[in-house]
């Protein structure tokens, strides 16, 4: 509930700055917000002065003649998606938001849903599709692989773990199978892509049933990789492995509706590592609403957690914090 909030709030302020503001706002956003907050602001009809002005203080912004919101939804979303993404990727988008269509190229499935990717590729060669999939963020690859039969899943997986990376004879097919699947050419960066940090940084956004299927599978193939990859992944738990400086970085960046959710799948020792990395009365506070909430569904539970892996990968990638411990050394 309050993910939708977010959005909506976030629906609300862009209109409310108007189409070159929130045009300027949207270029920084990634495939997946942007659909989101796209599709909310298509569904806005008029907003209330109040809400808006309630809006604009969470945000800590100044509302200057803030007036109800009257738009043309589907206009206004047209112009303000083409001035922040261009023509090409605006009319992708679009055409999804507002009316059905297809998009193009590998740019192309990145601003499709996983459930339509997956109905795209699942009848292509293993092979092809872990080619693919290596191109896309790794919790959309995540998605795309849990729509997949298990047999597929498996196999994929596997085939992206011992993907060293992709000779030009692989991209040309793959570029053949993109013009043959969407009508349009494949936009491809040569690189190295796959391997084993790959598989285990899209483990990490799968479910955990899928997540045990497609680890044990690789274990009878090879367990030697299948260790490699448990190695790799960074899962909840261990976030009693981060020392309390990180802890503390990481807390700033949680809503604290998302760590309520996540702690009600945590154990004691991580609870009591993350209550001591608060203040006495942001701890209290915490337990209150840890005691009051009810029942939770697992499902819910596991997305905020991986919401929160996001978070952790993001800072260990900018280099604030340090994964596996290592943030417990002694600095010299």
């Amino acid at each position: 509930m309050a993910a939708e909030d977010g959005i909506e709030k976030s629906a609300i302020l862009l209109v409310a700055l108007g189409e070159d503001y929130a045009a300027e706002v949207l270029k920084y956003l990634g495939p997946k917000e942007v659909q989101k907050i796209g599709q909310a602001m298509a569904a806005l009809k008029s907003v209330a002065r109040t809400r808006v002005e309630q809006v604009v203080d969470d945000f800590q912004q100044i509302a200057e003649d803030s007036a109800a919101v009257h738009v043309n939804a589907d206009a206004y979303v047209r112009s303000v998606l083409t001035k922040a993404l261009g023509d090409d990727k605006a009319s992708n988008l679009i055409s999804r938001i507002l009316q059905p269509g297809d998009t193009n190229g590998i740019e192309g499935l990145k601003w499709m849903d996983a459930p339509t990717v997956a109905d795209l590729i699942k009848n292509e060669h293993p092979q092809i599709i872990a080619t693919i999939l290596v191109h896309l963020a790794h919790d959309h690859t995540s998605d795309i692989l849990n729509q997949f039969s298990d047999r597929l899943r498996n196999d994929v997986v596997l085939r992206i773990a011992t993907l060293e990376g992709i000779q030009p004879e692989a991209l040309k097919e793959l570029n053949d199978v993109m013009l043959r699947l969407l009508s349009g050419s494949a936009s491809i960066k040569k690189s190295a892509m796959g391997g084993v940090r790959t598989v285990a940084e899209i483990l990490n956004f799968m479910g955990t049933a899928n997540e045990t299927t497609v680890l044990d599978s690789i274990r009878e193939y090879d367990p030697d990789l299948a260790q490699k990859i448990l190695d790799e992944m960074f899962v909840f738990e261990n976030l009693l492995d981060l020392d309390d400086r990180a802890i503390q970085l990481l807390l700033r960046e949680i809503q604290s509706e998302s760590l309520i959710l996540a702690m009600k799948g945590a154990n004691e020792a991580l609870r009591e590592k993350i209550f001591r990395n608060m203040s006495q009365r942001a701890s209290e506070m915490l337990r209150e609403d840890l005691d009051s909430r009810g029942p939770v569904r697992l499902s819910e539970v596991e997305a905020e957690q991986k919401e929160i892996l996001k978070i952790v990968r993001r800072l260990a990638d900018e280099g604030q914090i340090v994964l596996g411990g290592a943030g417990n050394e002694e600095m010299v």
